[in-house]
């Protein structure tokens, strides 16, 4: 797989850059792009699609930083930030906004491979963790409609909760369709019928 990714190095420093450039090569990435130019980053990326980002910023100062962070939420692809030096409000902002791999003072060829395989994990740890939180939430929401739906029938029709859930369910099953979404659909009649 390593062969296969693309990775797209960012410094505005050619020489940095062919530190990284040669280290993500003899690791064995041939698909790797670099861009020496910062104000060109936003216009490549997008014909690049890169798998992997690698940014290398000597000393960043918090405009550039700040571009790179609203970068890396668009992106949701694992980044590796190096810098030579950073403050604990740098690298906090690095963590909210998506880097997975934030390296101070240590560019070193060997360093890369290592790197890059911890920003790819972490990311993939992250994305799972996002994924698992947005379903539970979905999930809380769908219990909500449906208890709310439940609520309505118990009140409008003197079911008891399990009549209620069973002429969801049934109605649902009857329909081919979610009880999330015949709740939904009972909710907005009762909000129209005013009940």
């Amino acid at each position: 797989m390593s062969g296969q990714l693309s990775i797209l190095v960012v410094d505005e420093n050619r020489i940095r850059a062919s530190i990284i450039e040669d280290g993500l090569r003899e690791a064995g990435h041939e698909n790797v792009h670099v861009i020496v130019g910062i104000n060109e980053v936003a216009a490549q990326i997008g014909q690049i699609a890169p798998d992997v980002v690698i940014i290398d910023l000597e000393n960043p100062n918090r405009d550039v930083l700040e571009h790179f962070f609203t970068l890396s939420r668009v992106l949701q692809r694992p980044i590796a930030m190096f810098v030579d030096r950073a403050d604990p409000g740098s690298i906090e902002a690095a963590v909210d906004a998506g880097v997975s791999a934030y390296v101070v003072d240590g560019l070193k060829k060997e360093r890369i491979k290592p790197i890059l395989d911890t920003a790819i994990s972490r990311f993939r740890a992250f994305s799972r963790l996002r994924n698992e939180l947005a379903s539970a939430k979905s999930e809380l929401e769908d219990r909500k409609t449906i208890e709310k739906a439940k609520s309505i029938l118990m009140r409008t029709r003197g079911m008891s909760e399990d009549e209620a859930y069973t002429l969801l369910r049934k109605t649902a099953m009857n329909q081919n369709r979610k009880i999330v979404e015949i709740a939904q659909s009972l909710i907005t009649a009762a909000g129209l019928l005013g009940g």
